[in-house]
Parts: C-alpha cells; sequence; structure tokens
C-alpha cells in the first residue's frame, strides 16, 4: 500500500510583513510531532508555479494571507477551493490564478493533490517591508498558532482513522 504524501504549504513573502504569515507558521508547525509522514515547505510564488510544487502530493494544505472586507486581524478562516476562486497571493498579475492552474493541470492529467484545504489568516498590513508581523497580528499569533496546530492535527487524524 503506497503511503499518502502531505504537504503543509505556507505561502507568503517573509520580507512584506503580515504577508509573511504562511511561511512563518509553517516553520513553526514544523515542531509538531505526528505519526503521519509530511513535508513542510514554503513559497513566495503563485499560479503555475504552485502547481509544480503540488504535483505528486494526495493532500495539501496551504497557508496563507489574506484581506476580507470587515475582517478581524487574526482570525483564522478554513476554506476549500469551491469557497472562493482568489487570495491575495495564490493568483498574481503576471500569471494564471491557481484555481485555473489546476484546471489546467486535471485536464493535462498531471499528478495534483486529490484534496486542497486552505488555511487563510486575516492580515493588516502587507504593503510595508519588515520581516516583523504587524503588532495587531503579532499579538494574536499565539492563537494562531494553536488554532493551526489544532486543525491540522485533527484533519489528519480523522483522515488517519477514515481510512
Amino acid at each position: 500500500m503506497e503511503t499518502e504524501k502531505i504537504l503543509v504549504l505556507g505561502i507568503g513573502n517573509d520580507i512584506l510583513t503580515d504577508d509573511g504569515i504562511g511561511p512563518k507558521l509553517v516553520r513553526d508547525l514544523t515542531n509538531m510531532k505526528l505519526n503521519v509522514e509530511i513535508t513542510f515547505e514554503t513559497a513566495a510564488v503563485g499560479g503555475l508555479e504552485l502547481l509544480e510544487i503540488v504535483s505528486g502530493y494526495s493532500r495539501i494544505f496551504m497557508i496563507d494571507a489574506i484581506r476580507t472586507s470587515g475582517g478581524k486581524p487574526g482570525n483564522v478562516y478554513f476554506l476549500s477551493p469551491d469557497d472562493f476562486r482568489e487570495t491575495m497571493h495564490i493568483s498574481n498579475l503576471h500569471d494564471i490564478n491557481f484555481f485555473t492552474a489546476l484546471e489546467l493541470g486535471n485536464k493535462l492529467n498531471y499528478p495534483l493533490p486529490s484534496e486542497i484545504m486552505i488555511i487563510a489568516v486575516e492580515i493588516a498590513e502587507d504593503l510595508e517591508f519588515s520581516e516583523q508581523l504587524s503588532p495587531a497580528l503579532q499579538k494574536r499569533y499565539p492563537e494562531i498558532l494553536s488554532k493551526v496546530s489544532k486543525f491540522l492535527l485533527e484533519a489528519l487524524l480523522f483522515q488517519k482513522f477514515k481510512a
């Protein structure tokens, strides 16, 4: 029986304040003790470039920054591709968006994940150059890390017992 390949991918740019929330969470999540083999990676790309990164995995958990109208910095959303078609970073102006890339990959029989979960963290600032999170996000970071860790643990355990 082939082992399931799982990827936890943090998307964002570490030098654009809160945009680095995905990579920061992934670096902290690598310390999770699980009885499941997981690959942890970070990326500051979108569209077709993400397609190459996720190829060959059966399940992926993408962690990214998001801005919604009325959202409070630090809120964590657990979404699937059906919940929306674009986030700030899963799409980029010089490329097709990630969901269009997935459709293209499926048409070309590319080895793509059968399950994609998106963990989106509401941010306050992503236009300032800084390697530090905004004060609003930094204050809630322990809570954010706890929520994301708990979600991943439950998702992985559920899948493990589901089989």
